[in-house]
């Protein structure tokens, strides 16, 4: 069973680490262009999970990144979350413009409907998977109809942990639902799959390991 308060403390502890290593893809760039190029102007946007800040915070509030008219695309709000201190520590230095705030994705400290996109890139899988539904349903609570939500699982049901991730000495924890069931939980929840694919996951030890996608559209 993953414990929360060891994740949130293995991050404490890599957050350094996990900021100099953590570097987006280009099917991960290309998958959040997807879900920007569906946004219209002033779009307001969470990052649940949101680490250092990147990619997302940092696409967020600097649009040139995705070639795009930086007074067409700059959100009127871009929000990380995450529950480890450190990770937003880090954030505030990597992304100032970010609002940041520590908390819990299930239970998100936020009245419905605050904003147009949620992205949740290798956080869910963070959280014990009998939890995964509540997550997918504070992320519909969130949202706004019609609101787009990209987010990353595993491919089967697993827990597991690594006693020296990242070569650190710490150990991480994971907890996934499958990519089966997280449809379920999707569709459950009002979501209708616009995408799917897979992320090459560029921290694993072995080179063909990658994480199945969903990027959603919440019903209006």
């Amino acid at each position: 069973m993953t414990d929360r308060n060891h994740v949130r403390r293995a991050y404490d502890e890599l957050s350094s680490t996990y900021a100099g290593e953590r570097v987006a893809t280009d099917e991960e760039a290309v998958a959040l262009e997807s879900v920007f190029d569906a946004l219209a102007p002033g779009f307001r946007l969470l990052d649940a999970g949101c680490g250092h800040g990147g990619p997302v915070l940092e696409r967020a509030l600097d649009p040139s990144i995705g070639d795009e008219d930086e007074s067409e695309q700059k959100p009127g709000l871009a929000v990380g979350l995450d529950f480890s201190r450190s990770q937003l520590e880090t954030a505030a230095e990597f992304v100032p413009d970010a609002a940041l705030c520590q908390g819990e994705l299930t239970t998100l400290p936020f009245v419905a409907n605050s904003f147009d996109a949620v992205t949740a890139l290798y956080s869910v899988i963070h959280v014990p998977a009998d939890d995964h539904p509540t997550v997918i349903d504070e992320f519909a609570r969130v949202l706004r109809p019609g609101g787009r939500l990209l987010l990353t699982e595993g491919h089967t049901e697993w827990t597991g942990a690594n006693p020296d991730w990242l070569a650190t000495g710490t150990e991480m924890q994971w907890s996934m639902a499958g990519a089966a069931a997280t449809r379920n939980h999707l569709e459950s929840a009002g979501f209708e799959i616009v995408a799917d694919g897979t992320f090459q996951d560029e921290l694993a030890e072995d080179d063909d390991v990658r994480f199945p996608y969903f990027h959603a559209r919440l019903a209006a």
